[in-house]
């Protein structure tokens, strides 16, 4: 007997190591019961030290990866990470639009763990004037968020949502601004939508081994949109998830420097 089993589509850049994008995106749709396909935005030789180099994917072969996926696979919802030039982010939209996709979650890559700079300074207006308004939901960290509105690095929840309503405005659907970059015993996300403001937090993991954190938590929104839950209940179980994927991450011996996230980690526990 077969059932139907919901689709996500990652569109990013493929991580060697394993621990970050296309390959942290399939992970986690796996673990979340969500049938995974992908577009491969670029190729990044790269391991939990650093990212050593990049080879971008030529636009009209990111355009042929996307009308392959849609025109077989019933997509039911769409992550975007990793598009490092302005001819990527543009090919993407015009696939995007060609193709009717939806929901799509852009997480708006821009600085890997590491430290390496993965947007380059002239994709940075064609990712807000492009790209932002198609996505239902953008997941911004907190130098991200300040990087896109051209401030400084929220300080408080208060900043936070301030500028969430800011990006609202650049035409998303809503907002994850996500606090793992701040400090206090708990870490807490604020998604923002027009006219309502809701506070997701969990407990703070100290760990070094948080690489592939954002591509993961935009990964398993994605997922639950795809299987049909609500924006906000994709972000509550995301948020669980990943404070999970996080909490169980040491129990991993993966490289010498930011290790992964454990996205098994209630698959391998058993």
């Amino acid at each position: 007997m077969s059932r139907k089993v919901p689709i996500a589509l990652t569109i990013a850049g493929s991580d060697s190591s394993g621990g970050a994008g296309i390959q942290a995106d399939l992970k986690t749709f796996s673990a979340l019961g969500v049938y995974g396909a992908s577009v491969i935005t670029a190729l990044t030789a790269q391991n939990t030290r650093g990212v050593s180099a990049i080879h971008d994917v030529p636009d009209a072969f990111i355009a042929a990866q996307m009308d392959a996926v849609f025109s077989d696979l019933a997509v039911n919802a769409v992550k975007i990470g990793m598009l490092s030039r302005p001819g990527a982010i543009r090919t993407v939209a015009e696939g995007l639009t060609r193709h009717g996709a939806g929901p799509v979650v852009l997480d708006p890559v821009m600085v890997a763990a590491s430290g390496a700079r993965l947007l380059t300074d002239d994709s940075l207006n064609d990712l807000k004037a492009v790209l932002i308004p198609l996505a239902h939901l953008i997941t911004p960290n907190l130098p991200e968020a300040a990087e896109l509105l051209g401030g400084t690095v929220a300080e408080n929840e208060d900043d936070m949502r301030r500028q969430g309503e800011a990006l609202l405005a650049l035409g998303a659907g809503a907002v994850l601004m996500k606090g793992g970059h701040g400090s206090g015993p708990e870490s807490v996300d604020l998604l923002v939508t027009p006219g309502e403001v809701t506070r997701f937090a969990a407990r703070r993991h100290p760990s070094r081994n948080t690489h592939g954190t954002g591509c993961t938590l935009s990964s398993a929104i994605t997922a639950g949109l795809a299987g049909g839950s609500d924006l906000k209940t994709a972000v509550a179980r995301a948020k669980a998830y990943i404070s999970g994927a996080i909490a169980a991450a040491d129990e991993l011996d993966i490289g010498s420097g930011h290790g992964p996230v454990h996205h098994f980690f209630a698959l391998w526990g058993k």
